[in-house]
């Protein structure tokens, strides 16, 4: 089933081609680009390369994918109808732009509020864990009051000094 499905772009191309070929001259290799069709075809994957658009696949069964849909903009159909027909023949996981519409909103939505709500969040780090503001550092018996200092008594200056020789004799190992 899914093999004549494989088949279907080029039974189309040729089906066109012969309707076609009254209405204009034959054209030597692939068919000219219409903008309908350029739309559409930028909007999707290919099935024939990938992780690549279908628009950069190089193989030549892409290029006949490319050329039907080319084919079937010059008789007139939107690239609405085009998407909907490669998707239907070849499945909806070759869509590359989420819809607007239904589910696929949320791929439009999700990022810009994710991105908003990342904003908000570093706006509030910033003020709740930065540093003071003028008007907490002046505020009367906040908590940002600079201590006083006072003179050491001469017992705590005594005490000071024996911490910092101990130190000093801890520090310098003697050989």
């Amino acid at each position: 089933m899914r093999r004549a499905f494989s088949i279907a772009p080029l039974l189309l191309l040729l089906a066109a081609a012969g309707a076609n070929s009254q209405d204009r001259p034959r054209a030597e290799g692939p068919v000219q680009p219409h903008p309908e069709s350029r739309e559409a075809i930028e909007s999707l994957f290919s099935p024939y390369c990938p992780g690549f658009m279908l628009e950069v696949c190089t193989s030549h069964q892409a290029m006949v994918l490319r050329d039907s849909m080319h084919t079937l903009a010059h008789q007139g159909w939107t690239s609405g109808e085009l998407m909907d027909w490669m998707l239907s023949v070849y499945g909806s996981e070759y869509r590359a732009v989420p819809q607007r519409s239904g589910w696929g909103i949320w791929a439009w939505i999700l990022p810009v509020w994710a991105l908003l709500a990342g904003l908000a969040l570093v706006i509030w780090s910033l003020r709740r864990f930065g540093p003071p503001s003028r008007e907490e550092r002046e505020a009367p018996g906040g908590e940002a009051e600079q201590p006083t200092e006072r003179p050491l008594s001469p017992e705590e200056e005594e005490r000071l000094r024996e911490a910092i020789r101990e130190v000093e004799l801890s520090e310098d190992p003697s050989y």
